[in-house]
């Protein structure tokens, strides 16, 4: 299929349960505000642990979203992912019915899926005995049941999958939703991340990896990417979803568009389980080829929400490559990591990353990296520190970056 034949793909809707917001609005808000959703856990008791700390989704209530029934079948994962998707095909003012349904489709990445679930029957199944374990147990923990269940939910009929790439699974979902609608294989996608990974078994053993920040007593500094003084990554909750359109068809219903999708690139490190390859060379790859595919000069990117870990390796190796994909240009972009907000949401994190970056498109305003008091020397680029800013953005892209090597980029622009 020839650039000519490819069809444009537009954002229509958004929806967000995070741990700064439970809708689109507030997740914006709370962007805009520099807000920190990060505190000692809750959900479980975490005195035993090292790491006590996360980016807990608070008051989120899954019966706004669906029958008490459906919510105790679904892993919090699940549930987070239907809620999400149900706000966007609101925002979107979106309709699925008998006519429509089968060129609307799901695509859902998560990076763990339902370890809530998998933790309290293993629990069950050794105090208890196996056959006291849930019939429930398989269908809630399995990865790809958020996906499954929003369609259930909202009748979608079309191509339906869920990427599993670690932290990157959510901007491969997004990415190959763009896909299937510019070539034809569908409508409309609703697309982006979801996780909930905030229990005890996730914790400890990002803890033993010493992944995670230690910073128990000062949570609310704890993530501070690019910062010279940063430990380790904050683990969030919660979900991100677009929803795309073909454009033909979000202009004949006249849909209010946030923003066109016009790039995805991808590759694999092919280096280290968990590592990243030497000065994120396949990071700069992908962001090379995403620029490639959407058609965009380095000195036409305004914005990029940054992958920005808070770990040691990540963001010295992040900076390292869009140094190599922009060259002089990278000097001149914005660029944040919302994860010093939100924590970082593992598989979720590239869906709820999208939706801050088409809304920094549709408000002309980019969100702040908060906790970046002493940048570190090797983290020397324009990391909008602690203040938002109003500011122009044409062109944004957003960076996620996966154990096993996966680097993803998506890019976006203002719809003309």
């Amino acid at each position: 299929m020839t650039d000519l034949e490819k069809k444009r793909v537009v954002v229509t809707g958004v929806g967000a349960i995070t741990p700064i917001g439970n809708n689109p609005v507030e997740f914006w808000e709370g962007l805009q505000s520099g807000r920190n959703g990060i505190s000692t856990i809750t959900l479980f008791d975490p005195s035993q642990h090292r790491c006590r700390i996360a980016g807990e989704v608070k008051g989120f209530d899954p019966q706004q979203y669906m029958d008490g029934k459906d919510a105790k079948r679904m892993d919090r994962f699940a549930q987070f992912g239907v809620a999400a998707s149900l706000q966007a095909i609101a925002d979107a003012q979106f309709t699925i019915n008998e006519l429509n349904a089968e060129q609307v489709g799901v695509m859902l990445g998560t990076g763990i899926g339902g370890i809530k679930v998998l933790e309290e029957q293993q629990t069950i199944y050794l105090n208890r005995g196996p056959d006291r374990c849930s019939p429930f147990m398989v269908p809630m923990m399995i990865a790809n049941m958020a996906a499954g269940l929003t369609a259930i939910h909202v009748g979608a009929k079309g191509p339906n999958s869920c990427p599993v790439t670690a932290c990157a699974a959510g901007s491969n979902a997004i990415g190959e939703a763009f896909r299937l609608i510019q070539h034809g294989y569908a409508q409309a996608m609703i697309c982006g991340g979801t996780e909930a990974a905030v229990t005890p078994l996730s914790v400890a053993g990002f803890a033993s990896m010493r992944a995670l920040s230690f910073r128990n007593d000062d949570p609310t500094h704890a993530s501070r990417p690019f910062d010279r003084d940063r430990d380790g990554f904050v683990m969030g909750e919660g979900s991100g979803i677009l929803l795309l359109e073909e454009l033909g068809h979000a202009l004949s219903r006249k849909a209010k568009i946030y923003a066109e999708i016009v790039g995805y690139g991808m590759t694999c490190d092919a280096y280290h389980m968990t590592g990243i390859a030497p000065q994120g060379e396949g990071a700069a790859r992908a962001i090379a080829l995403c620029l490639k595919d959407g058609g965009i000069k380095p000195e036409q990117v305004n914005y990029i929400n940054a992958h920005g870990t808070s770990t040691p390796v990540n963001d010295p190796s992040e900076t390292a490559a869009i140094k190599t994909a922009l060259g002089e240009a990278a000097y001149k972009v914005a660029i944040s990591s919302t994860k010093s907000m939100t924590g970082h949401l593992l598989g979720g994190s590239g869906g709820i990353e999208a939706v801050a970056t088409v809304m920094a498109i549709a408000h002309d305003w980019v969100p702040p990296t908060i906790n970046l008091e002493n940048p570190d020397p090797e983290c020397d680029l324009d990391y909008i520190p602690n203040q938002s800013r109003a500011h122009n953005v044409n062109v944004a892209l957003s960076n996620s970056f996966g154990f096993g090597g996966h680097n993803v980029t998506l890019a976006f622009k203002k719809y003309v």
